[in-house]
């Protein structure tokens, strides 16, 4: 506060008066006192009391209250009953509950209380890292996070990949609060300089059995070798893992496990409707087609085995055009192509989503009706994951479950172990439809649409040759032919395995490392091709004969350079005798030639000589060869100048290349005075015809503005008629012949209405037709006749006339015509 006498206020502004220094210290006393009552309430809450139903009841601040019911957050779930109090009290916590029971608020409501507990500033560092499998689930959670954390003052960011990691880096050491996927947060460990994570207090991992399977393993373990041992850790999931070597690999102390389904009679919500169909692997997409198109009011997710699956059935089906909107999502796309798509699906009433299973764990698309399987999961915890993407939160929802007949029943068992109940449903007749011609019609018009086709085809069938139950998963007892054929494609493609070795190993091994086996290396009878020498220098025409799909001149290119005489009539014979291209006669002489040439008797037939000519040459046709010669355009232009070259201009004239002379050619054609003066005379020709023809397209177009503006006037003096209230005085036949002056003008043809028809001989001022009104234009306002008969009044009124043009002026005439009228005001 500024004080008298003072030449400036500011010195002082900053300074608080004794009595804000005592407003700051009782508040921050009566925080200290709202935070021990909370620590206390906290220390005596028990954690299995009944009491529990709601969120009023838990031991939170006042900011995480607030949150949650600005967010209307109100009763506590099962798995929210359970878990919160233990995580609040500072246990480990393993948590497993049905989808869509609310297990995201069960770990992020103890997040924000462990660090208001902890008095946790910026200024602090990385306090919570939550640690999803996939982006779509990770976004989720960081929206869910900004609202009910909405009133704390703490910092959050949000870490999946998609963007810079330089961008994300510069952000990093300012976040308390961390929602990131295993990879991307790996990657910020290892490579992001500065970044702590020293003073973590709490790790949550949400889908903690997807996270810690092979597929995540390395990821996870450099992940928590970074992070301290002494903090929380939270594992939630819908399938919980208890093996004693997952949690020591995290260093959980004395989990406290919670499992809100484990004495349920199912581990799926009681509100879904499931059922399963048994369809051959050929009818898969008619019976997937015939479903869409009974269900086009509805709300559905599709989920696919592979990428490549998705993307050929939406491209199908959406040239097909089913009546209900289309949209697919799979881990190749852009980071923003997943969240828009994610987004369009949320909000859509209706549509159907291909996907895989990158948002079958976690993901809460709102009022979802379907969830069809097209293809089996890969064991039932997957199954459960994907029909939770429906019936969440209480609501109805039903999933149907396309099997082939030989998994019918392998993973029948598999879902009766995990309390899965399910029933056999059946297609009706009616309903089924043959898609294959369409498909058939469309990969022949789509070079592309066939290639998805076939990596399609390729994609599911190497997922089935790699899946680890083989009870369930039967690969030699497809019908991969008819599965080709279902799909559209001409053939079935042709797929080669490793055998023997680590299909998955393979497949992320480096090029370098596989280069000595490759399937290259392999011939199609499955034998190993023999190795040539690396020094050896091979051509282009030697690979390409190398090739399997050549036509048979590469065979016989291979015979000539390899000396591979394999195969021929006879292998021991010489190179002259077994070359491919043997000579079959020999013509020696012109006779033979002639009689080749189809001339029964040359000798007798006589060619009579003539000259022909060809552009600047000429060619003496005497023989039966040389007037057999004239059909052929291919030889004739032998015997024919070469054209020359020509540069086209603006206009598009061609014009020869200009090529500079030597000077004594240029000193044979004279002297340059002449020259000049012959240059001068023909360019001043070119400019008088141009001048004329400018001249005639001057006069046209004087010739059709005066045209116009007869018409223009004659427009006007139909409009003054019309708008008259009567007839104006006329002139009475009192001449010698009595005809009417104006009987000439009202015979001339208007503009805008037919001329008068005086076929019957009435032209004694008998009573015409009145003209028709002129058509108003499309969508035109009676305000635009109002406003130019106002103009009009108010011109007249004002004793001015006005001048109309109906172009711009653009010559000389034009404005000499324009400068006349203004003179005579």
């Amino acid at each position: 506060m500024a004080t008298g006498g003072s030449k400036s206020g500011l010195a002082h502004r900053n300074k608080s008066t004794p009595k804000d220094a005592e407003a700051k210290s009782l508040k921050r006393k009566r925080g200290q006192d709202d935070l021990g009552k909370l620590k206390e309430a906290v220390d005596q809450l028990d954690p299995k009391s009944p009491d529990i139903k709601n969120f009023t009841d838990l031991p939170v601040c006042e900011a995480t209250a607030s949150g949650l019911r600005a967010s209307h957050f109100e009763v506590l779930t099962d798995v929210q009953r359970a878990a919160i109090p233990l995580a609040l009290k500072g246990n480990d916590v393993l948590g497993a509950a049905k989808t869509g029971s609310g297990k995201t608020l069960a770990f992020l409501v103890p997040v924000l209380e462990k660090l208001y507990h902890a008095k946790w500033t910026e200024y602090d560092g990385l306090g919570a890292l939550i640690i999803s499998p996939t982006r779509e689930l990770a976004v989720q959670i960081f929206e869910v996070l900004r609202k009910i954390g909405r009133n704390h003052y703490f910092s959050a960011g949000l870490v999946i990949g998609g963007k810079s990691l330089k961008e994300e880096a510069e952000r990093l050491g300012r976040m308390n609060i961390l929602v990131c996927t295993p990879g991307r947060m790996l990657q910020h460990l290892d490579q992001t300089a500065g970044f702590d994570v020293d003073n973590l207090q709490i790790l949550v991992l949400d889908e903690a059995d997807r996270i810690m399977d092979m597929g995540f393993q390395p990821a996870v373990d450099a992940l928590v070798d970074h992070l301290p041992k002494t903090r929380q850790t939270l594992l939630f999931s819908a399938t919980q893992s208890k093996r004693v070597s997952d949690l020591a690999r995290l260093s959980l102390k004395d989990p406290e496990y919670v499992s809100a389904h484990e004495a349920a009679a199912s581990a799926t919500p009681a509100t879904l409707q499931q059922s399963y169909i048994v369809t051959p692997l050929e009818e898969k997409l008619d019976t997937l087609w015939g479903f869409l198109r009974t269900n086009l009011k509805s709300k559905i997710i599709v989920f696919l085995s592979s990428g490549k699956q998705v993307r050929f059935i939406f491209e199908s089906f959406k040239r097909m055009q089913p009546g209900i909107p289309l949209l697919h999502l799979h881990g190749r796309q852009k980071q923003v192509a997943r969240m828009e798509i994610t987004s369009r699906f949320s909000s859509a009433k209706y549509g159907c989503l291909f996907a895989t299973d990158v948002v079958a764990r976690g993901v809460d698309f709102p009022a979802v009706d379907w969830v069809i399987q097209a293809d089996c999961p890969e064991d039932a915890d997957t199954y459960i994951h994907r029909v939770g993407r429906t019936a969440r939160y209480q609501s109805k929802g039903r999933a149907v479950l396309f099997l082939e007949p030989s998994e019918e029943e392998g993973f029948l068992k598999r879902l009766e172990h995990k309390k899965v109940p399910i029933q056999k449903v059946n297609v009706r007749e009616n309903k089924k439809k043959s898609i294959k011609n369409e498909l058939q019609s469309y990969n022949f018009q789509s070079v592309d649409l066939k290639y998805l086709g076939q990596k399609a085809f390729i994609s599911y069938t190497r997922s089935i040759y790699l899946q680890k139950d083989k009870e369930i998963f039967k690969f030699k007892e497809l019908d991969l032919d008819a599965f080709a054929e279902s799909l559209g494609l001409p053939g079935t493609p042709q797929i080669k395995f490793q055998k023997g070795e680590d299909i998955k190993r393979l497949k992320n091994a480096s090029r370098a490392a596989l280069s000595s086996d490759s399937e290259s290396d392999f011939d199609a009878d499955g034998n190993k091709r023999e190795k040539k020498d690396k020094d050896q220098v091979r051509t282009k025409y030697q690979k390409m004969a190398e090739r399997q799909n050549q036509d048979v001149l590469s065979s016989h290119y291979r015979k000539l350079v390899d000396g591979d005489t394999t195969g021929t009539p006879d292998a021991n014979e010489d190179d002259d005798e077994a070359d491919f291209l043997s000579v079959k006669r020999v013509l020696a002489d012109d006779a033979q030639l002639d009689a080749a040439a189809g001339i029964d008797n040359p000798a007798t037939t006589t060619i009579e000589p003539r000259v022909v000519k060809l552009g600047n040459s000429e060619l003496i046709i005497d023989s039966n060869r040389r007037e057999k010669l004239l059909k052929s355009k291919k030889k004739l232009a032998k015997y024919m100048e070469r054209g020359n070259k020509l540069v086209f201009d603006d206009d598009g004239v061609g014009r020869p290349l200009y090529e500079l002379q030597g000077e004594d050619d240029f000193a044979q054609e004279g002297s340059a005075d002449a020259l000049r003066t012959q240059f001068v005379a023909a360019e001043t020709e070119k400019v008088k015809e141009a001048d004329v023809q400018d001249k005639q397209v001057a006069k046209q177009r004087k010739r059709e503005k005066r045209d116009r503006a007869k018409a223009r006037e004659r427009e006007e003096a139909q409009m003054e008629a019309e708008d008259g209230e009567g007839m104006g005085p006329q002139i009475g036949g009192d001449g010698d012949d009595g005809e009417d002056p104006l009987a000439l003008l009202r015979s001339l043809p208007i503009a805008g209405g037919g001329g008068r028809d005086d076929s019957d001989g009435d032209s004694d001022g008998g009573e015409r037709e009145p003209p028709m009104k002129k058509a108003k234009k499309w969508l035109q306002d009676d305000s635009e006749q109002e406003e130019k008969e106002r103009k009009s009044k108010k011109s007249k009124k004002g004793g001015k006339r006005v001048i109309e043009m109906a172009e711009e002026p653009d010559n000389l005439e034009d404005l000499e015509a324009l400068a006349a009228g203004l003179l005579e005001d």
